[in-house]
Parts: C-alpha cells; structure tokens; sequence
C-alpha cells in the first residue's frame, strides 16, 4: 500500500517509487531535488553550470522526460537546461486531494523552486501548462526572465478557447492516467511512440492515488468567469502588451487543443515583433516529441 506523508502546512502527498524511472530511455540524467513547501519538487540540471540558462516548463501529463529529445541539442550548444517537474507529476511530490492543486499555488510553487535554486535570470521555453504558469510568474516577476519563448499554450481570460479544449476537459475526466503513455501515443502525432516510451509518460502515475493533479489541471484552465485565475491572467496580458524583450513562438499548428493560439501572442506581445516566429508539420499539442529536435534548432539559432 502507498505510503502518505504530509506537509508542515498539512498537505497530504505520495512520492512516486524511484524505481518506477530505472533505465528511461534516452533520458539518462539524475534528478535533482528541491523542497518547496514541504514539497520535494525534482528537477534535471544539465550543461554547463555557467552556460546561458534555459527553464524549460511541461505541461499535464507530462514530466521532464518530454524534453529528451531537446534538451542533448541545447547542451551542445552550450546552454545551461534546468527542467522541473511540476508538483503532482514526474518524480516530483504528489499531493493525493484535488482540491490542493489550484492555479495559484502551481505559481507560487514555481517561484518558491526559482527561488530554492537560486535560478538566475534565464530564458523560458514553455508549452501546455508550462505556458499557463510560467507566464505568470514571467509577468508578476519581471526580473527572472530575458527572453521568453512558448509553444502550444495559452493564457485564458475566462472564455473558451475552442472546443478542441471543451472535449479534453470532458475526457480528461473519464481518463486513466496510471496509463498516461497510450495517451501520449495517441496524442503525438508525428511519430509512433515505442512501448519504452509509453512506459516512461506512465511511470510517474503506478497507482490512482497519485493522479490527483493530472485529473484536476484540465478543470483548473480558466476558461469561465468563476475560474480561478481570470483576474490574474488579466493582469498579465496588460504585461505582455508591454513586454518588449524577445518573445518567440514556436508552434504546432496541428495541435487540436491549442494549435491556433499562436498569433495572439504574435499580435499582442511587442517583444514579438521581427522574432523569428516558427511553426511546424506535422505535428500537435507535444511538439517537443512530434518536433523535439527541430524545436530545440530554432531556440538554439534564437538564441545566438
């Protein structure tokens, strides 16, 4: 039976066996860990230690692992790559109640892990909920971020953002998600994941216990009013509409849920303008697995 622990603040939570991630494939790197809240949030750290760095965000159900097929290409070219798995997925803690996962305290807990590392003023790359978070604490924290650079997200404002979103919410809610990985190969869409893949996506998740978060994230997105967030999002598109340092997009627009949000940002962003603005097919809602190593070329090219 799953061990429970809890927090100094009374958050119970599960840690994921560390054998359920022995022998990833083409995803060789030690985890690192932080606490943050009581909270063991893991992370990989990898390049040199004073090398340009990258924070590299995923989304739901995602972990670290979405970026191996980026993260050898940016070391290569000298950056330092710091990618986190959000609280609830990964290897990082996992609290067992829905109602402990909100919007709110997946920013504030970002901010607590920058802080835990000591992150120095970076470059964000960030997709899904990677891009719902780290937008927020890009624009409540204007110092942490240079440059900023996103793909297949959003930052809703208490509306819908098509119905591509409307049906995943609703299946969201009937998934299994101890099998995440026959979701993901259903999902990526330019390649065929292998069964040491799919095993990967589902290692974080070896009973229902610890998928908590992964049911509740969809339910989170603020697509509605009465959403928690909406005022907050707000607050930071009136930053974004004032950001001018360097904003990129790079995107799928195959993407069913999210593939036609990219100009938005092209449109409203001034950092945006001129930026070397990328979008590729085929490929959908995971481009760092459609497109992994064509993504990670158009950062590195950005970033000299």
């Amino acid at each position: 039976m799953t061990e429970t622990q809890v927090t100094p603040a009374g958050i119970e939570f599960v840690r994921t066996p560390d054998d359920r991630f022995a022998g990833l494939d083409d995803f060789p790197y030690e985890p690192k860990y932080a606490d943050v809240d009581g909270l063991r949030v893991a992370y990989v750290d990898e390049g040199p230690a004073d090398g340009p760095p990258v924070l590299l965000l995923h989304g739901e159900p995602t972990w670290g692992y979405l970026y191996r097929r980026m993260i050898p290409f940016l070391v290569d070219a000298g950056l330092r790559c710091v990618a986190p798995d959000l609280v609830g997925f990964g290897r990082s803690d996992k609290p067992t109640e829905r109602s402990a996962y909100t919007y709110a305290a997946h920013v504030a807990w970002m901010k607590g892990f920058l802080d835990a590392i000591e992150f120095p003023p970076a470059t964000l790359f960030a997709q899904d909920w990677g891009g719902l978070i780290g937008l927020r604490v890009a624009t409540e924290d204007t110092h942490r971020f240079e440059r900023i650079a996103i793909g297949n997200t959003g930052l809703p404002v208490g509306e819908s953002i098509g119905p591509g979103f409307d049906f995943w919410l609703q299946m969201s809610q009937e998934t299994d998600f101890t099998a995440a990985g026959a979701l993901m190969a259903q999902a990526v869409q330019a390649r065929d994941l292998t069964p040491a893949e799919q095993a990967a996506y589902s290692a974080p998740f070896p009973e229902t216990i610890h998928t908590a978060g992964a049911i509740e994230f969809p339910c989170l997105v603020p697509i509605t009013p009465e959403h928690g967030g909406v005022q907050e999002n707000l607050a930071s598109w009136r930053v974004l509409e004032s950001w001018t340092k360097p904003f990129l997009t790079l995107w799928c627009p195959g993407d069913r849920v999210l593939g036609h949000l990219d100009q938005e940002f092209i449109d409203r962003v001034p950092g945006a303008a001129g930026q070397p603005h990328r979008t590729f097919e085929p490929g959908g809602h995971f481009l760092q697995d459609d497109r992994g190593e064509d993504v990670a070329a158009a950062l590195v090219a950005w970033l000299a």
